[in-house]
């Protein structure tokens, strides 16, 4: 039995889980954190990386958690300089493209104007773009235009059937070091963090949780005044392991995307809308590649990994072909990912419409029992600071405007950071340099150290790196280091990985 009672215990580290032991610990309280696996090794890992407002939502009439998440846009950005930073969107316009029947826009647009037969109208999509553009007082980010395509290298990618457009903005996140660094500032701040951690059962015990985990095959107890649940897909199978009235149900959703060579050179990303209703996104990807995503496909069970099907591939193949000039073949793909949206159950009869919002369910009794249901990434603080407030109404919100480690900087200056890394470094490829000012911001020099000490693993990576990513940011697997510290199993050969997993196994 642990000796230590912890004002609070939290099951699940990705982004929800993480983000609630940082607020929690930033208001004094004593918190440990179990995940079974790696941090992020989950759905939090497996998203399409931004922060956005959901523009499609907007179809839905989620207007509150489509403001919500356009003003959290901006705070985030503001908060992570160095792991996100700001995009353009280019959105082709087509009289093809058609609304989801199923969403209430489309119904109610059906007995407006049935003459539009289900077609989205120019003069639609620039409304829902103006509400985008101002529902979250927007400052940071520069507002929609109108585009006339075919007169610029950007427009190249697309057929010449594609004339007109708009160009909107939202944000990259490297969301998988998000999740990383909002447990490590929680653990600088006082939280236990406990990797490779599986929670097997929690009980009330005389007024308090007592949590039974098991670690290496080895068991242990903790206790704790109150039990948060944010395991995610898993969440209602930990509901399971819980003594607790309390049961859910939710709406496991299966993301996939595949990646593939780099479609054109310019730095913007496309948002292209669907014959069915859905859309999908073009996205450059660490540098050498193009992102493209998303599916929204049913999914049984979180014990079933989750693998982009032979069926969601050619789908997603099949729907950017529908605008790019030179069509994408099945050898083109590289490399392909799925994460499982764990989403509130409201119902509805298709995947895209189940809502993203959130739902904190207390149960409040002498030790009370959080449990997040749904959610999405941009939302993520807000979730973590009505958590928290839940638990302890006495404490203060803080984390608006605190940095994550390394982003103590202004957007302004990754250039100059940028230019200082190169001058501290000149050893270093560019495509390099540029990946550590995206991965650790104005903490670089402390994670290199002095140049004549670096030594290259290979792809770039050093062992100073390597044992920062160990002793600082829970990685214990050559996979934690390569697929989500880093992206850098698209660039290291296998000769260079098991290089990696030697040093790693030496340690």
């Amino acid at each position: 039995m642990q000796g230590e009672i912890k004002d609070i215990f939290i099951i699940g580290g990705g982004v929800n889980g993480c983000g609630i032991a940082r607020d929690a610990a930033g208001r004094g309280l004593s918190v440990t954190l179990a995940e079974r696996a790696d941090l992020a090794s989950g759905t939090s890992s497996a998203s399409t990386k931004l922060f956005h407002g959901g523009l499609r939502y907007l179809e839905y009439f989620e207007f509150r958690l489509v403001r919500e998440a356009l003003k959290e846009r901006e705070v985030l950005l503001a908060m992570m300089p160095h792991i996100s930073w700001p995009m353009r969107f280019v959105l082709p316009l087509s009289p093809q493209m058609r609304f989801d029947a199923s969403t209430p826009a489309a119904r109610l647009l059906a007995r407006l104007m049935p003459w539009a037969k289900g077609r989205r109208p120019n003069w639609l999509i620039r409304l829902g773009l103006f509400l985008y553009d101002h529902m979250g007082g927007r400052k940071l980010l520069p507002p929609t235009r109108s585009l006339r395509l075919g007169q610029g290298a950007q427009d190249a990618v697309l057929q010449e059937r594609f004339q007109r457009g708009f160009e909107y903005s939202d944000v990259w996140i490297d969301d998988a070091r998000l999740v990383s660094l909002n447990a490590r500032d929680a653990a600088q701040r006082g939280a236990q963090i406990l990797t490779r951690t599986e929670v097997v059962s929690a009980r009330r015990v005389a007024g308090l949780w007592e949590i039974e985990v098991a670690c290496n095959g080895v068991l242990q107890r903790h206790r704790a005044r109150a039990l948060v649940n944010a395991a995610g897909p898993w969440v209602a199978q930990a509901l399971g392991q819980i003594s607790s009235a309390m049961r859910g149900q939710i709406r496991l959703v299966r993301g996939s995307h595949i990646v593939v060579p780099r479609l054109y050179e310019h730095d913007k990303c496309y948002f292209l809308q669907g014959a069915d209703g859905r859309i999908c996104f073009l996205i450059p990807y660490e540098e050498a590649f193009t992102l493209i995503g998303t599916t929204d496909a049913e999914h049984a069970t979180p014990e079933l990994s989750p693998q982009a099907s032979d069926a969601e591939k050619a789908y997603l193949l099949a729907f950017a072909n529908r605008y790019l000039r030179k069509p994408l073949r099945p050898d083109d793909i590289i490399w392909s990912f799925a994460g499982l949206r764990p989403l509130q159950d409201d119902g509805q009869a298709s995947a895209s419409a189940a809502t993203r919002d959130y739902e904190l369910r207390l149960e409040a009794d002498q030790a009370p029992l959080l449990t997040v249901f749904g959610g999405k990434i941009t939302t993520y603080r807000k979730l973590a600071e009505s958590a928290v407030s839940k638990l302890a109404p006495e404490t203060a919100p803080w984390t608006r405007g605190a940095p994550l480690p390394g982003g103590n900087f202004a957007l302004e200056a990754r250039a100059d950071l940028l230019a200082r890394i190169a001058e501290q470094y000149p050893q270093l490829c560019a495509r390099t340099q540029r990946r550590l000012l995206r991965s650790y911001g104005d903490e670089v020099f402390e994670v290199l150290g002095p140049p004549e000490e670096l030594e290259d693993l290979g792809g770039g990576l050093s062992r100073r790196e390597v044992d920062w990513l160990i002793d600082r940011e829970f990685a214990q697997t050559p996979q934690d280091i390569l697929w989500r510290r880093s992206k850098l199993g698209l660039h290291m050969t296998q000769e260079e990985q098991a290089h990696l997993a030697a040093y790693m196994g030496g340690r």
